[in-house]
């Protein structure tokens, strides 16, 4: 694996490029922990893709997990289950990645888990031309439809140290994920993200 230590903006500007090469209303998935913040790099795209003349909205993974009864079955610290139950990926293909496909009307966000409740959200209709920035943790390997996949890695050492002792129940999760759904090999971008302020660009692997 060949690793071309950038910046930020070099990240935020060769995705730039690869979203829009990536087709006329792409489907972009941005995949990684929490505290690799796939959310602000989607957000980071928005404003250069508009200047693009493409109309890009970020969804949140985040406001599409399950009731929290369904997720916590196991208790709240439960590795398998953060894997296998918390993502509600049916309502994400069926609310927000296949209507984005068709041109219909997406939804936003279904489901509001700070308060274990209904986001209660309307749809909205899908732009013309628009880009999907569809940004959270552990969505590949899922059978999401995607046009770009965009995984943004930290080494299980980098994950312990910033989450911490109250945190390391999730490390047996990221371990599975790497085993069995392999964002590294299979994204079609890989951002190395160790250094958030030095990220590396994988140019081989």
């Amino acid at each position: 694996m060949r690793v071309e230590p950038v910046s930020p903006a070099v990240v935020r500007d060769r995705l730039v490029e690869r979203v829009l090469a990536a087709g006329p209303r792409p489907r972009v998935l941005l995949d990684g922990w929490a505290t690799a913040d796939p959310e602000a790099l989607a957000t980071s795209l928005v404003e250069p893709l508009r200047a693009e003349g493409r109309p890009a909205v970020v969804v949140r993974a985040a406001d599409f997990l399950r009731p929290g009864g369904v997720r916590f079955e196991y208790g709240r610290e439960d590795p398998d289950a953060l894997l296998d139950l918390a993502l509600d990926t049916g309502a994400l293909i069926r609310e927000v990645l296949d209507p984005w496909e068709s041109g219909t009307a997406y939804l936003p966000a279904l489901w509001d888990a700070e308060h274990d409740r209904s986001a209660r959200r309307r749809t909205e209709p899908v732009p013309d031309g628009g880009v999907l920035l569809l940004a959270g943790e552990l969505l590949l390997g899922r059978w999401l439809p995607a046009d770009l996949t965009v995984h943004l890695a930290l080494r299980p050492d980098t994950l312990a140290r910033r989450w911490g002792d109250a945190g390391r129940w999730r490390l047996p999760a990221d371990a599975r994920y790497r085993d069995e759904a392999d964002p590294e090999g299979t994204a079609d971008v890989v951002v190395r993200l160790d250094h958030a302020d030095r990220p590396g660009w994988v140019v081989s692997r």
